[in-house]
């Protein structure tokens, strides 16, 4: 199993970074960003230029947001951002898609948040954003995108760096989704918490056994149940987004992945 650092883009860029090189050097395996406009009233950064710089200034971990909500998304300029970051930093990228939170991200701009409208832009998005990341010549024609194009350079990572998709458990539609490409970003019921031991079970179940399982960090699990239950990677983040959370995090950073 495998252990990774998620956060907010918010606070100090600098402060970012430097804890991006402390997980580096630290031991473990990923940070990842959250990919919010902060419509919600917490002010974020972009995940994807904060990405590029943290990008050149480490040398192991896995890099990506978790998770971009492609619904509001062009593919093929995040294709673009995925290639760039994967060659950036060696072949360390990783795909995080999902439908998005919060919903003010897209009611505050006029866009529809249904969650309908949102999966089916999802579906047809990923089919897109699949094709543009094999350097494959994509020829598209669907109710939202028509696409007649082949993107360079290509990514280090062949055929393509990894995709996870996000799924709240118990739903089978996103699960499905997720069973279709490389790994599952799993969350409970609220899209927000992590799952239990048994309930990971159940998702390992429905999405295959070669797929990648991602669920966040319950203290109050210990951490072989959830290898026992099939989750390849465990997620890490703040107690809580506010006060000196950065601060907090920092420490356990520095402490090292929990195994």
């Amino acid at each position: 199993m495998r252990y990774a650092i998620s956060l907010p883009p918010a606070g100090s860029p600098a402060d970012l970074i430097d804890a991006a090189v402390a997980a580096d050097r630290t031991g473990w395996h990923g940070f990842f960003l959250w990919d919010h406009l902060g419509a919600d009233g917490m002010p974020m950064h972009d995940p994807w230029v904060l990405l590029g710089a943290i990008g050149a200034a480490t040398g192991r971990v896995r890099l990506g947001a978790m998770v971009t909500p492609l619904a509001r998304r062009r593919p093929w300029k995040v294709a673009k951002e995925v290639i760039t970051l994967d060659q950036l930093s060696a072949g360390r990228a990783v795909v995080g898609v999902g439908l998005g939170v919060p919903e003010t991200d897209f009611t505050g701009f006029g866009e529809s948040a249904d969650p309908r409208v949102r999966a089916a832009a999802l579906d047809e998005a990923l089919v897109v954003l699949d094709g543009l990341l094999r350097g494959d010549e994509v020829a598209h024609d669907g109710p939202l995108f028509r696409v007649r194009a082949r993107l360079g350079p290509g990514t280090v990572q062949r055929p393509r760096p990894p995709i996870w998709v996000a799924a709240t458990w118990p739903h089978r539609r996103p699960l499905d989704r997720a069973a279709r490409y490389d790994g599952v970003f799993a969350l409970g019921r609220d899209a927000v918490g992590g799952l239990t031991p048994a309930q990971v079970a159940e998702v390992r179940a429905a999405v295959g056994p070669d797929r990648e399982i991602v669920v966040p960090h319950d203290p109050a699990v210990p951490v072989d149940e959830y290898a026992d239950a099939g989750v390849t990677w465990l997620v890490v983040g703040p107690d809580t987004p506010d006060g000196d959370w950065l601060a907090r995090l920092r420490r356990q950073i520095e402490a090292g992945p929990p195994a």
